[in-house]
Order: C-alpha cells, then structure tokens, then sequence
C-alpha cells in the first residue's frame, strides 16, 4: 500500500456493489480520496441511449457527457488519477485530461469484445487493464501499456453470513442466451435451481420464469445466496472467452461451493478440484453436485480453501496495490 494519499477521479457512477463501487470503496479503505460521478451519465432507455451513441459516432468531435464532467472535474479538483472502469473516453478528451498533468488509467472488467467502435484503443492511455490474457496480447501488439489484471471481491461484503444451507443450485447474474440453455437443460435432468437478477428477458424460455426469485442481489444478499447453496453455478457469455467474471471471486470469498466453467485462466487464479469445482459438460455438474450431497464435509473443505485463497489473492486491495504500485 502506497504512503502517500492519491486523489483519484472516477468518472463513473457506482451502483450497490457494482465494479465502480466495490473500487472506490476500497480506495477509500486504502486512505485515497476518491471523486465519482455524481449521476449514472448512461442510465436512459435504451432506445435514448443508442440514439445518443449513433449522434457521437456520426459527430466524434462531439464529446458525450461523460466526457465533459471527466474535464471539468480534472481541471477543478486537480486530482493525481484519472481511474476509468469499464468506461471509454476517447483520445481527445483524454488527451486534455493528460495535459492537465493527471496519469489515466482504464480497468476494463467487461469482456474485451464488449467495447464498442476504438473502445480503449488509444495511446493516449497511461496504463490499460484487461482481464483477458488474449485481449492483452492483441493489444501489447500494437505497443499498448495493456496489464494482465483479473476481477476481485470485496471481503467487507462478500463474505460468510452464517446461512442455512438449502438444496438448491444458485445461479446469479444476467440470463443471455447461453446461461439460460445451460439452466433450462439442467432442470430438465432435476437440478433444483435458484435463479436471481434483473429480470427475464421477454424472450426466455417460460420454463425458467418459475425458477426466478425475482431479486437482484446485491452485497450481504448476495453472499448468502452464494453460501447457502448447494453449489454456486458460474457460467459466462459466449463473449467472454478465457477469462473470470467477478463472480469467480465474490463466490468464493462467501464461503459458496463454487462450480465454474473449465477454462485455462481458473487454474491461474484457483486450484481446480480443491479450491472450485469445473465442469467441461453437463455430465461434470451432476457428479459434483451428487458428491457435495454425499459427502458435506469434503464440499465444506472445497468452500474453506476457495475463501482462504480469494482473501490470500484476490481482494480489490490486491488489484489496486498493483495498479497503484506505479504511482
């Protein structure tokens, strides 16, 4: 951890535990002085939003609103940083961010295929975050600073509750295509399912309506959803690649039995078999899912060292240290 206070300008607007909350909270908890965007810039119809996108990638000189306050508020406040989080300014506001003498960093926690026309593939970038090993590579290719940095979870909230445990599967987040065919085939085969977050898109399978709670978790909420479980089903969108989503981490630091996609990057931040659980096929659910019923005390071991290493590894304060450590 750095000293010396950094007055860091975020801006963005964090929504309960969301990326840009979880971030300035725990900057705050490091002792830095932290600046967010005081409205969602973006939150609109969507309808109002692709409009307003459609006006800036036809007019670029135009800077969004986002844009403007990021400025405004560096020439104001002038703080040491400039922090985006999963939010693009392009080059020429960015570079009269750098002119007023802040460091710009980018953290993107989304997948990289998620950003739209240049995204953050600009020089004027001091420091680039991905958290896909082949995003950063691509760009590294074109002499871009782009860092390997992963997601995290924030021990303040994602963390034991002290939850009954229940015999269903939770499975959190939004429901794309991809996810709600891997639940609507897992309740076929009579997983007991508990699903949570916005609500279903129109065009879901009806089957799953009766499995929704109809509760978008947040924080201790969500913990003991994820403790309570049986297990803690984590897939990704086809988008995503190799690379974890924040709940790889949130899981895990909630003391949840966690059950995540076979993919390369796991094993670099886990211990597949002993600290998660994947699965390549639908086949590999069942059986680890029919053990954690057999056997508690060996899925409770499974819980134990998936928190002991997400607090070990993978806090924001880790994350940040690391970005920070440049400063």
């Amino acid at each position: 951890m750095r000293d010396a206070a950094l007055s860091i300008l975020i801006p963005n607007f964090p929504t309960p535990d969301g990326f840009v909350d979880n971030v300035a909270h725990c900057l705050r908890q490091m002792g830095h002085r932290v600046t967010c965007a005081p409205r969602p810039f973006g939150r609109v119809p969507t309808t109002i939003g692709q409009a307003r996108w459609a006006f800036h990638r036809r007019f670029p000189h135009y800077w969004t609103r986002a844009e403007h306050w990021a400025v405004a508020a560096a020439r104001r406040l002038r703080p040491d940083l400039l922090l985006c989080l999963t939010q693009v300014l392009r080059a020429e506001p960015l570079a009269e961010i750098g002119r007023i003498g802040l460091r710009r960093i980018a953290w993107w926690g989304d997948p990289p295929a998620n950003m739209r026309d240049l995204g953050l593939l600009s020089d004027q970038w001091d420091e680039i975050h991905l958290k896909d090993a082949a995003g950063v590579a691509k760009f590294r290719a074109l002499d871009l600073p782009a860092h390997l940095t992963p997601e995290a979870m924030n021990p303040d909230w994602h963390r034991p509750q002290g939850t009954t445990r229940q015999p269903q599967v939770a499975v959190v987040g939004n429901f794309y295509g991809y996810r709600q065919a891997l639940v609507a085939r897992l309740a076929m085969r009579g997983v007991p399912l508990a699903l949570y977050g916005p609500p279903l898109p129109r065009w879901s399978d009806p089957a799953l309506r009766g499995l929704h709670r109809g509760q978008y978790l947040v924080r201790d909420a969500k913990a003991q959803v994820f403790e309570g479980a049986l297990a803690a089903l984590n897939s990704t969108s086809l988008a995503e690649g190799d690379s974890l989503n924040c709940r790889a981490f949130e899981i895990c630091g909630a003391g949840g039995l966690q059950l995540i996609e076979d993919k390369p990057s796991v094993a670099t931040c886990f211990d597949p078999g002993a600290e998660v659980l994947t699965y390549a096929t639908l086949d590999d659910i069942i059986v680890h899912l029919e053990r954690a019923r057999g056997d508690p005390g060996w899925a409770d071991g499974v819980r134990a060292a998936g928190r002991a290493r997400a607090l070990a590894h993978h806090t924001y304060q880790h994350r940040l240290t690391r970005i920070l450590a440049g400063l």
